[in-house]
């Protein structure tokens, strides 16, 4: 069987299409912070490879969530002030680009947090 010009023509264009969709996925992370510190928080900042978010306050029990897209890749680093005024800095896991799933983070008394990624890398 012989496809005419026209078929062909189809036939690639929409080989080409389908290569274009599938080559463009976009890598993203949603991230959850849960502020279990005991007492509210202020200026929460989380700094990830190649960008930062953050909330001005979270409550006691309260969740931020947040979806980010990684490029090049470096650890995970927050900081807020706590309800003592005091300045709190805690380092995370190694994240890297093209890494995607979600990433938990639940911050403790006395500076400390927990973190539970669940991510996987695709090539």
């Amino acid at each position: 069987m012989t496809l005419s010009l026209g078929s062909r023509r189809a036939v690639l264009a929409m080989t080409l299409v389908l290569a274009w969709a599938s080559a463009c996925h976009s890598y993203h992370i949603d991230m959850t912070v849960e502020n279990r510190t005991g007492g509210a928080i202020q200026l929460l900042e989380v700094t990830y490879p190649s960008a930062s978010f953050g909330a001005g306050s979270l409550a006691t029990g309260e969740r931020f969530n947040y979806r980010v897209q990684l490029r090049g890749s470096g650890p995970l680093k927050l900081q807020y002030t706590g309800r003592d005024g005091q300045q709190m800095q805690i380092e995370g896991p190694e994240l890297a680009e093209p890494q995607e799933g979600r990433l938990e983070i639940v911050l403790l008394p006395g500076g400390k947090a927990e973190f539970q990624p669940q991510l996987s890398a695709r090539p």
